[in-house]
């Protein structure tokens, strides 16, 4: 869950990627403040990312992890996959 919050501290912090993600959600920025720690929104938050390969690949520079660690993350959070 660390790496999802660490995901929706940088998606926050991309005007450009913010607003995108705002469109596709419905949520608002106090909706997004507010359910900051909810695993559901976590885990769309990082669908977002990995929908988009530039944004995920300067995420991964960033946070220093590999996209796979990214999937394994979203794989653990509610509508993931995980085994």
């Amino acid at each position: 869950m660390a790496l999802a919050l660490q995901a929706l501290a940088f998606v926050a912090g991309d005007d450009d990627a913010l607003g995108r993600f705002i469109a596709g959600s419905g949520l608002s920025q106090g909706d997004l403040a507010a359910r900051a720690d909810d695993p559901v929104l976590l885990g769309f938050v990082l669908d977002f990312l990995l929908s988009e390969d530039r944004l995920a690949e300067r995420f991964c520079t960033i946070a220093e992890v590999k996209p796979e660690t990214v999937m394994r993350a979203r794989a653990e959070l509610p509508g993931g996959d995980a085994a």
